[in-house]
């Protein structure tokens, strides 16, 4: 029986770092059509007049800010990238890591937005004037291309992030009681009108994973299982029942969509946490 070869293709890591920084800007530039479509629709079912007038207000800074190239937001985020990584994939010219926080060096400086990491974050709080280190998840998975997804993050938003291990008895009016007060607590502070990320299971590191890869799924998209999506509905409902509205000033558009995520847990353990997203949700991807 002869030796099987997997053909590996390889991939340059220059063109890595195109990439990224390429995916660095446009996030920041260009709000996706599914955050646009659900602002505008929004914008007609809203029933405060001033709430209407922010969400209109919302539509036209994206318009604005993707035609003159300028960010949807001053707080132009933490480099957040996420990388699928075919196992049948070589990096060749360079180190994977290296290249990523690369390409978001020059993104961020190419394109004039604005720089927020701070290196020794208990202390010295020196920034690091290019937007480096990135944060970078990597997952390995089928195949033989890298999918690059780069998801900018302020800090309004993520600020507000929250993780609770309740008791399993709590079950899923615990979930609700937890992801809806942590909304009220909010208030404000985060840029409403907001899509959140929710993550139920796995272990404490876990789980905050798992709320943050939510907020990449399309708005309008309910998870595929039916549980799931009836939990999602009815939280969306809850929270736009508080009445928080588009930036705080009250209405009926809290957020524009839950998205929650569900993985096995331990027998003794239900990890929740929750990852806000302001209105500006900014991610971009590319297939290498």
């Amino acid at each position: 029986m002869g030796l099987i070869v997997a053909k590996v293709r390889e991939i340059k890591a220059k063109d890595i770092t195109d990439a990224v920084a390429q995916l660095c800007q446009k996030a920041n530039f260009e709000l996706d059509e599914d955050v646009l479509a659900a602002l505008k629709h929004a914008q007609q079912s809203e029933k405060s007049p001033l709430g209407k007038e922010i969400l209109h207000q919302l539509v036209e800074n994206a318009r604005v800010a993707e035609a003159k190239n300028l960010p949807l937001c001053q707080d132009c985020g933490s480099a957040v990238i996420f990388l699928e990584v075919g196992q049948d994939a070589h990096v060749v010219g360079g180190d994977l890591d290296v290249a990523v926080g690369e390409g978001v060096s020059q993104g961020y400086t190419q394109g004039y937005l604005r720089k927020s990491m701070v290196s020794q974050p208990f202390s010295e709080r020196k920034n690091t004037k290019d937007n480096t280190p990135p944060i970078v998840h990597t997952e390995i998975v089928p195949g033989d291309h890298i999918r690059i997804i780069c998801l900018p993050k302020g800090a309004g938003s993520e600020n507000m992030s929250r993780l609770v291990m309740l008791r399993p008895g709590e079950g899923r009016e615990g979930i609700i009681d937890f992801v809806v007060r942590a909304v009220d607590e909010a208030g404000a502070s985060p840029c409403p009108p907001l899509i959140i990320g929710v993550g139920i299971g796995a272990t404490s590191e876990g789980v905050m994973l798992l709320a943050k890869k939510a907020l990449l799924r399309p708005i309008g998209q309910p998870n595929p299982d039916q549980e799931i999506a009836a939990l999602e509905k009815e939280l969306l409902s809850r929270i736009n029942d508080l009445g928080i509205g588009p930036l705080g000033v009250g209405g009926t558009t809290t957020a524009l969509a839950v998205h929650a995520e569900a993985r096995p847990t331990h027998i003794a353990s239900l990890p929740v946490a929750i990852n806000f997203q302001c209105h500006c949700s900014r991610h971009k991807e590319a297939r290498l």
